[in-house]
């Protein structure tokens, strides 16, 4: 009997139960194929013959069907990698799977991401994989153990540096007796003392670069660690020959370079530390978003207050806040009154007045009053939940401009060791023929200078850096690839309400007596226009007590027709002023209310014209000041509106805007962005991230607004959070820091291993300096990446 599996596969993307039993008729031709695919579960049952076909044949045949096989993502902590090469390596190997759709692997976070499909391979077998190259990994740890982990591995590496440092002290004074010829006691220059100091820390100190190494070679790979193991072991072990030719032979000058291997191992772990310390700098935004969490909530259990860990809150809780006390979870204000301090979430400084039914944030700060509210998200569906999460993607994603670096760091190490093999070959057949020490040493400082960690490093700490300030400051870069390509932008089109405009209307200007404002607003109480609700919030913060209406009518595209208090009330527009033949006086206002692109209504009261409202969707404060910046910066500023021209042109004329597209329907905005893109330009759309959400896919960068609780946050490559149109200049600015910055660490990166290698090779480089110019240019790199924190934008 055929060997059989039984599998079941997600599908996605199926409509109606025609796709499901193409899927089913297709899988079921396939030779030794037996399925069942459900449309109701998006599930395909699929019993199949090993020798006849593979999952991957089978989830092949769904998707080239049109439909989608449904993966998974996971999150590992990777544990073993020294430098670029090992990073590159494990990706490669991964993507290589065809159960893998994509891997990225960080250096810099000891981390990976990985999407796969579950059905054809397990979450623990693509650990199992990792293990196999020589590394670890584990699921990736919460942010306290994470910490913790690596708080560890800080206190190991310094116990190990300090140690190693005190055994190579007494060598470094050899080294400096042969380069000033001072005096010192004679046993510093004893081969066997030098022997029992530099053995411990060559092996005992120094034995993970020989784990790393052996790993590595037996997987058919090298990396930094070959280097290291290589080119120290040179010289311990050609010292130690040197020492063993003084036995029986007192008189002979031995040429020791046990200093050179233990001071190489001591300057590279040193380097190593500092770069860990930095490393630790680079996650600073995103702990300080997560230190912004509350850690317990006052829920209402049996009637009684009780404090409990944040973690134990659940949706539907009653949570009481009082002032000064941070809002634990996502919800909905149920009882009393109070202001709150989103600044955390928006950059707004000024507090929200909150009353009953108004949405809080958590983590967001009470103000001044105590409030019951009702949880309606909890842990990792919180608004601040989803924007660490936004933050951690981005900061472990890789930008494009990384590629070059990872192709280069996979073949790094090989190419290094054949420089080095060449250059003792040429050193002693052409340059000091038959001598083997100046070959020796000129190979060893090739060996120890070249090294892809700064390659590696180069552009994730950037992207971390770069990220992490921009969340503090209220944008959201999905991944580093938005990053990126944000400084592109050559045209930049703006949708107008919610973004240039509050998105709100208001009352702008108002004609007529008090009697007229309470009629006005009590009759438009009962309509449920927009423009109406401006009106009645007019009326209420000028202290008007609205009357209920004893009749109320709306005419569609003319206003409305109200009674209250025996008296007949109009409120609309010219035409149906004239069909109730009402006389119209002092009106010039009303054109000047129009072209100015606001919506003007006349009141007539027992039909007598008793004055008019004028009703607009005012711009925000800063965009002005934004769309100037904007324009600074070399970009084509366009506003797109589904108004009619002449509102659209006078809210353009406003704000500074030339080029306006309007009359505009939803579905025609991604059309719209077609058409600049075609005209060669890189676009980006600005939109709520909902009704603009076709658009914002099709431009080049796609910037929502939002306030962090929308899906706003999904639907973008960048989100603008609280909606401060200033914060789009300040992306732009910052991609372009960004991208300077991690160009100047590729480039000081690529040039120090393209003038060290050669200088190395010559021998005009000593084995120490070597070592301390490796370990101290990935450092560098990371240093010059933490620069990006003091950027102003």
């Amino acid at each position: 009997m055929a060997d059989e599996k039984q599998v079941t596969i997600g599908v996605t993307g199926m409509t109606c139960a025609a796709c499901s039993s193409k899927i089913e008729k297709v899988l079921n031709k396939m030779d030794g194929v037996e399925a069942q695919v459900n449309l109701t579960t998006e599930k395909a049952r699929v019993t199949f013959e090993n020798d006849k076909a593979t999952l991957d044949d089978i989830t092949s045949k769904i998707e080239k069907l049109g439909y989608g096989v449904e993966t998974e993502k996971v999150d590992f902590d990777v544990f073993g990698m020294t430098c670029a090469a090992c990073s590159t390596r494990i990706e490669k190997v991964l993507n290589k799977d065809a159960a893998v759709k994509t891997a990225s692997v960080n250096l810099t976070t000891e981390s990976a991401a990985i999407e796969y499909n579950p059905a054809l391979i397990a979450e623990a077998d693509l650990i199992k994989k990792i293990q196999k190259l020589g590394y670890d990994a584990k699921p990736k740890a919460e942010k306290e153990e994470a910490d913790s982990r690596k708080e560890t591995k800080r206190k190991q590496m310094k116990r190990k540096l300090i140690i190693s440092a005190i055994l190579s002290a007494p060598l470094l004074i050899t080294m400096l007796v042969h380069l000033f010829g001072l005096n010192i006691p004679d046993i510093f220059m004893n081969p066997w003392f030098q022997f029992l100091l530099a053995t411990p820390v060559q092996f005992i100190i120094g034995w993970q670069f020989y784990v790393g190494a052996y790993k590595n070679l037996r997987n058919g790979a090298a990396n930094m660690d070959v280097l290291v193991a290589l080119g120290t072991s040179a010289a311990y072990f050609y010292s130690l020959y040197e020492a063993m030719r003084t036995i029986g032979n007192p008189d002979y000058m031995p040429h020791l370079y046990f200093e050179t291997s233990a001071i190489i191992i001591t300057l590279i772990l040193f380097g190593k530390y500092l770069e860990l310390r930095a490393k630790s700098k680079t996650t600073m935004a995103l702990s300080k978003l997560l230190n912004l969490q509350a850690k317990k909530a006052r829920i209402i259990r049996d009637q009684e207050e009780i404090m409990v860990p944040i973690e134990e809150v659940q949706v539907g809780d009653r949570i009481i806040v009082k002032p000064g006390e941070k809002i634990p979870v996502d919800g909905i204000v149920v009882d009393g009154r109070t202001s709150v301090d989103e600044s955390m979430l928006t950059g707004e400084s000024i507090p929200i007045e909150k009353d009953i039914d108004a949405t809080v944030i958590g983590s967001t700060v009470n103000k001044n009053g105590t409030i019951e509210m009702e949880a309606t998200k909890v842990g990792k569906d919180t608004a601040l939940a989803s924007i660490i999460k936004v933050v951690e993607e981005a900061q472990g994603s890789k930008a494009p401009i990384q590629r070059l670096a990872d192709v280069i760091s996979g073949y790094f190490v090989q190419v290094v060791v054949g420089i080095a093999i060449l250059t003792f070959i040429i050193w002693i057949a052409f340059v000091t023929p038959g001598s083997i020490e100046p070959a020796l040493v000129a190979t060893i400082a090739v060996l120890v200078i070249a090294c892809p960690c700064a390659l590696g490093l180069a552009t994730p700490t950037s992207i971390m850096v770069g990220t992490g300030k921009a969340a503090e400051s209220g944008i959201l870069f999905k991944g580093g690839e938005h990053l990126e390509r944000t400084h592109q932008l050559e045209a930049i089109i703006l949708d107008k309400t919610g973004t240039i405009t509050k998105g709100k209307p208001e009352v702008t200007d108002f004609t007529g007596d008090e009697e007229t404002l309470q009629l006005l607003a009590s009759a438009e109480k009962s309509s449920e226009h927009p423009l109406a609700d401006a009106i009645v919030d007019y009326a209420r913060n000028n202290n008007i007590d609205l009357l209920k209406p004893e009749s109320f009518d709306a005419i569609p595209g003319h206003g409305i027709k109200a009674r209250i208090e025996d008296k007949d009330i109009l409120v609309g527009t010219r035409k149906l002023m004239r069909d109730h033949d009402v006389e119209l006086k002092n009106t010039d206002n009303l054109e000047e209310y129009e072209t100015a692109g606001k919506t003007a209504m006349l009141i007539s009261i027992d039909g007598n014209y008793r004055g008019m409202v004028a009703v607009a969707d005012t711009i925000k404060e800063t965009a002005v000041e934004a769309i100037a910046q904007l324009k600074e910066q070399g970009l084509e500023v366009i506003m797109l509106t589904g108004d009619n021209e002449r509102t659209a042109m006078a809210i353009a004329k406003e704000v500074g805007i030339e080029n306006v597209i309007a009359e505009v329907l939803p579905e025609q905005k991604a059309d719209k962005v077609k058409e600049v893109q075609l005209q060669g330009k890189k676009v980006g759309m600005v939109g709520d991230g909902i009704n603009d959400a076709p658009a914002l896919v099709i431009a080049d960068i796609g910037i929502a607004i939002g306030t962090g609780t929308e899906v706003a946050i999904e639907a973008a490559d960048v989100t603008i959070l609280g909606g401060e149109l200033l914060l789009i200049p300040k992306a732009i600015k910052l991609s372009q820091a960004t991208i300077r910055n991690i160009r100047q660490n590729l480039f000081w990166a690529f040039a120090y291993n393209t003038a060290g290698i050669p200088i190395a090779a010559l021998g005009l480089l000593a084995p120490w300096f070597a070592g301390a110019a490796m370990a101290f240019s990935s450092v560098s790199v990371v240093s010059n990446s933490l620069r990006l924190k003091r950027v102003k934008i």
